[in-house]
């Protein structure tokens, strides 16, 4: 692809830059934390709005916000203690069944996880507990493609807050569930890769209970002077450990009573 010109002088345009950049041509670089000396949770959130404001410039729709870091394991896997969030876009969804387009990822990894869809709208004030439970409509199986254009994933939480939270793709299930039929906190995750075992985990490893990773995220956008809109997802984090994916593999997860996902990387 053609080489941009980067801006000059801004640090936070800087970093975005390079992180949108690197995405373009499908090319990793090093921690821009490092790099670009962005310092601190805000100047990371601060780096992906710029990017958030590019894409929607580019023509592109909001379709949802996705929590991130939210099981032990992962924040194991990549050295970091808290969750974060990013944004959802209309070019990110895939059904189930469907293809998911592997040559606009550079090092894609794979995590099963319960997605809810908002029925209502959640603004103003940062909501209740009972107050968020009554805009959620239902919950499917999800399976979320992340990906980072930092090399060999040596992420900060900067650096994944930064680049939209490591945000790849996303699967959706076909068949809607409603809440009250779901025990979430119990619920059991496999996922398979070509037919093997690859991640197990539950309801548990999101936080304690998905619906809280929601909430989370729910009172964090408030906070921030944002919120959710009817009809967006909540992609509410990993179940177990995420997975390395290639072109060709076909990835199926099994999410208790929410049932089955899948989706044949191409």
């Amino acid at each position: 692809m053609s080489q941009a010109t980067a801006p000059a002088g801004n640090a936070t345009q800087e970093a975005a830059f390079a992180l949108r950049d690197a995405r373009a041509n499908r090319r990793t670089i090093p921690r821009i934390s490092e790099t670009h000396a962005i310092v601190g949770l805000e100047a990371a959130y601060a780096v992906a709005e710029v990017n958030t404001r590019a894409h929607l410039d580019a023509g592109h729709r909001i379709t949802g916000k996705k929590v991130g870091l939210t099981s032990k394991a992962v924040q194991a896997q990549l050295g970091v203690e808290q969750p974060d969030f990013g944004i959802l876009f209309d070019d990110m969804e895939v059904l189930s069944g469907d293809s998911a387009d592997t040559s606009r990822l550079i090092q894609p990894k794979v995590e099963a996880e319960v997605a809810f869809i908002v029925g209502r709208d959640v603004t103003g004030k940062t909501p209740s507990w009972s107050e968020f439970l009554s805009c959620i409509a239902y919950a499917l199986p999800a399976i979320e493609i992340v990906d980072s254009v930092i090399t060999d994933w040596k992420i900060t939480l900067v650096d994944t807050v930064a680049d939209n939270a490591s945000s790849g793709l996303y699967v959706l299930g076909d068949q809607p569930v409603a809440l009250g039929n779901l025990s979430l906190g119990d619920i059991g995750m496999q996922m398979s890769k070509n037919g093997q075992t690859v991640s197990v985990g539950t309801g548990a490893a999101c936080l304690g209970h998905p619906l809280r990773a929601a909430y989370w995220l729910a009172r964090t956008m408030a906070e921030r002077g944002h919120g959710l809109r009817a009809g967006e997802v909540i992609l509410s984090g990993a179940l177990g450990p995420m997975v390395p994916v290639s072109s060709g593999d076909l990835v199926h997860a099994q999410i208790g009573a929410l049932g089955t996902v899948s989706c044949r990387m191409a």
